[in-house]
């Protein structure tokens, strides 16, 4: 299982708990720090891992990723994608390369990885799970860059489904909606605005994410 935005929220507990259960886990991030200690504690409780640091907005970086899981394990049954970037802003005081970047790794970053995976799973089969957010659907004020990203992850996520449906090929395509999650992202984003960044309630622990990937 590779899970991408692993060092932590919900690709972290995600990590753990697939490991719990056996399978062999590729974490990958930006965050060393956050990788190295997931490695350490998913061994710490008797499971295999390794990690990869890697940018999601790259995709060489992307699929060197793909390749060194293959390498290592031999194969990628599941490949799970849940890393993203978050931004707190209105559309007038969001600048031209903020939205680039958010474009680049919450869109762009999820249609590298299913490229990357894909040559892997097409003859064995396997499973495409890829984590969006409500804001898919409905995007909330000041949150128009993160919105119109997973916005599109959507769209291309419902073409891919339909061409494997057609082309036979054996493998799952699942998006994961979220609603408001307490996970790092509200601290770790960008606010530009003059209050500070809260999810819309009800909040839910990441469990329960965790819980419908599995």
């Amino acid at each position: 299982v590779v899970v991408f935005g692993a060092s932590s929220g919900i690709g972290r507990l995600t990590a753990l708990e697939m490991a719990k259960r056996g399978a062999k886990i590729c974490t990958v991030a930006r965050s060393v720090e956050g990788l190295k200690s997931l490695v350490e504690e998913i061994e710490a409780g008797g499971g295999e891992a390794f990690y990869v640091e890697a940018d999601a907005a790259d995709f060489n970086q992307v699929k060197a990723a793909a390749e060194k899981c293959v390498e290592r394990y031999g194969r990628i049954d599941t490949w799970i994608h849940s890393a993203a970037a978050f931004l707190f802003s209105s559309v007038e005081n969001t600048e031209p390369e903020e939205y680039k970047r958010l474009i680049e790794v919450n869109l762009l970053g999820q249609i590298y990885g299913a490229k990357a995976a894909l040559p892997f799973m097409k003859e064995r089969g396997g499973a495409l799970i890829h984590v969006t957010s409500v804001e898919a659907w409905r995007t909330a004020p000041f949150q128009s860059a993160y919105g119109a990203s997973k916005h599109g992850v959507q769209g291309f996520l419902q073409v891919l489904r339909v061409e494997l449906a057609h082309q036979e090929i054996p493998v799952s395509v699942t998006e994961i909606l979220p609603a408001a999650i307490n996970t790092p992202i509200y601290e770790k984003g960008r606010n530009k605005m003059p209050f500070k960044m809260r999810p819309v309630p009800p909040i839910y622990h990441p469990q329960i994410v965790t819980d419908a990937i599995i």
